[in-house]
């Protein structure tokens, strides 16, 4: 065989292996799917729903989160079909709450802490089936079905916003798809998002008077959001990674 056809057939090879590589991916990811879940829901549908003009994102007041409330918590774990069993080293984190304390003045303050939405995010970067990805209006997803469980995202990700699922799931949610053996973090309940909606959690602290969370279009200089950022002092998380997160936070 002369040298070209060598190559054409080794590629070929190559790229058959990697098929059918996915493909076992694949099946282990939906082997503990509930009836009527699609993992491909974060595929390609979700892209397609996605306005490249528009950047989803968060501001987070944290003189107004109180330390003793969890609404946020439990309503994304209501809306989204996890829960919270007091294990952090296996309980799935889509959102949780963390108390810090400035070490010179002793002030304490109390936020959520979920996936921070980054313009530039590192769980995308060392994906290597494309699984982690981030749609065209700023909201960072994992694909299920691509997921291969290899957690690389886990540990790239500086804010520990991701979780492995090392049990099967029971009685998930249609819209939120969950599997053994796949990773997951908050999706800024993309799909109340692509309705026309708010996330669950900002819903949630809306209803307990606090207001500490307001989402909307980072874009739009006329959004409520873009006009408080204006008028208002806020930081990202790790702001010298460079990573350009989707989350603020003011008066932290």
């Amino acid at each position: 065989m002369k040298l070209p056809a060598l190559k054409t057939a080794v590629k070929d090879l190559s790229e058959i292996d990697r098929r059918e590589f996915f493909k076992a991916g694949g099946a282990v990811a939906t082997v503990a799917l509930s009836s009527g879940v699609t993992l491909m829901a974060f595929g390609g549908a979700a892209s397609a729903n996605a306005d490249a003009g528009k950047r989803w994102g968060l501001l987070i007041d944290v003189n107004k989160c109180k330390s003793d409330c969890n609404a946020c918590v439990t309503a994304c774990s209501d809306e989204n079909g996890w829960e919270d069993t007091g294990n952090p080293e296996t309980d799935a984190q889509w959102i949780r709450k963390v108390d810090l304390t400035h070490k010179q003045t002793g002030r304490e303050v109390s936020l959520p802490m979920m996936c921070q939405h980054c313009e530039q995010p590192p769980c995308v970067d060392v994906c290597p089936t494309g699984a982690s990805f981030k749609r065209a209006d700023g909201i960072v997803l994992v694909d299920k079905h691509a997921c291969i469980g290899c957690r690389y995202c886990m540990m790239a990700c500086p804010f520990k916003a991701r979780s492995f699922v090392h049990e099967p799931v029971e009685n998930q949610k249609s819209h939120a798809p969950r599997g053994n053996g796949t990773v997951e973090s908050c999706t800024l309940c993309v799909h109340r998002v692509d309705k026309g909606g708010s996330p669950a959690c900002v819903e949630a602290c809306s209803e307990t008077g606090h207001g500490a969370m307001m989402f909307g279009d980072l874009n739009d200089p006329a959004s409520e959001i873009s006009q408080a950022l204006k008028q208002y002092s806020s930081i990202g998380l790790r702001d010298d990674l460079r990573l350009n997160p989707g989350v603020r936070y003011s008066n932290l």
